[in-house]
């Protein structure tokens, strides 16, 4: 999610690697910055992870006041129980900027670097390029493969199976913060005006 930043401080955020990618959603001709941060973070002992429980339980809260989020999942490796994984997806880069310079945030990365909870994070950031939905209905087993718009990921996922209207499965927002979710809509632009302008 973006909670903690490797027990450094706020303003290397700067500094993180962002791999940029052209940016196309499935409608022709239309595009929409969407960018995804990874986080792969490791905690100094099993009970400053508790403690990190206390702080990331809130962290829905904040999210969801933002009007460029879009999503935060976090899980344990199935093979490492001490490294944990986390994602969360933003409206823009500058949307993402917006959580670093969130009051709650700064404090949480803050509480990190002072109490050395955090042993390493290893973080990386990246450019939407597209999303596709691939679904097999378990009840009359029709095929869906379909692109779809990744910041209406909660709309796409809540239609049941067009075919004998099966409802499937999908992760629901825990009250951790483990995971935490929102539609937004976004203006597309144009990509033929875009590409005009840059080349005047």
């Amino acid at each position: 999610m973006l909670i903690l930043l490797c027990g450094a401080c706020a303003d290397r955020f700067n500094g993180y690697r962002t791999f940029r990618l052209k940016t196309k959603m499935p409608r022709e001709d239309k595009t929409v910055a969407i960018y995804q941060s990874m986080q792969r973070v490791r905690f100094s002992s099993p009970d400053d992870y508790k403690k990190f429980q206390t702080i990331f339980a809130d962290v829905r809260i904040h999210l969801k006041k933002l009007p460029g989020f879009l999503h935060l999942t976090w899980w344990v490796h199935n093979d490492d129980p001490c490294w944990y994984n986390e994602i969360s997806l933003w409206t823009s880069f500058d949307a993402l900027r917006d959580w670093h310079m969130n009051t709650y945030h700064k404090h949480a990365k803050e509480w990190a670097v002072r109490s050395g909870a955090i042993m390493e994070d290893i973080i990386a950031n990246f450019e939407f390029k597209n999303a596709r939905l691939i679904r097999v209905c378990p009840n009359c087993a029709h095929i869906q493969d379909k692109p779809y718009e990744i910041n209406m990921e909660q709309e796409a996922l809540s239609q049941p199976c067009p075919k004998c209207e099966f409802t499937f499965p999908v992760m629901r927002e825990t009250t951790n913060s483990t995971a935490v979710f929102k539609d937004v809509v976004m203006p597309l632009q144009d990509l033929s005006s875009k590409e005009a302008a840059t080349a005047s």
